[in-house]
């Protein structure tokens, strides 16, 4: 795993073998922030990664001066690799070990951008934008990404746009 863009482009982290989590590829990963580069100025974007995993997405966002960045995982070793990771790559992140949902109905912040990759297989994907939207954790124009299986398709609250690359999906959610 490598960091595609921004002041430690191409720089490899940590050996992952030993996490559960399944990091979004290079291929999705570069097409994602080419979407993104047209959208964001990231030095002032606060950032909020659910489902943090490997923490990949936010050392993208660290790596492109994003002014605030923070980790939501709830597995000590996703967690550990996390604070490692950003302690040699010198990554100021705000991490926590915490279920997502608990976590939400426990915040009152707000996020520019809020990114979030559960697990493919699990049964409430369906609640993310629910809970994002009802607890209103975006700023004015915020964006909410979730990445998912391409098997999956929202039906309550419908994205403004998805987009899919090989089996990985993200699909983009504004509130109003």
């Amino acid at each position: 795993m490598r960091i595609i863009s921004g002041k430690y482009k191409g720089k490899h982290f940590g050996n992952i073998k030993k996490l559960k989590a399944r990091p979004t590829t290079d291929r999705a990963k570069e097409s994602l922030f080419n979407i993104l580069n047209n959208i964001i100025d990231f030095e002032e974007v606060k950032f909020l990664d659910l489902f943090s995993g490997t923490g990949s997405i936010s050392y993208e966002f660290a790596s492109r001066g994003c002014d605030s960045v923070t980790c939501i995982d709830r597995d000590f070793n996703h967690i550990r690799f996390i604070k490692k990771t950003s302690q040699e790559l010198d990554f100021d992140l705000n991490i926590i070990k915490a279920d997502v949902f608990k976590f939400l109905k426990a915040s009152s912040n707000k996020y520019d951008v809020i990114f979030a990759d559960p697990p493919f297989d699990m049964d409430n994907i369906e609640d993310i934008p629910k809970f994002v939207k009802k607890g209103n954790f975006l700023l004015e124009d915020g964006l909410l990404i979730v990445e998912h299986s391409d098997k999956f398709i929202f039906n309550e609250i419908k994205p403004e746009e998805t987009r899919a690359y090989g089996k990985v999906c993200f699909s983009f959610f504004r509130f109003k």
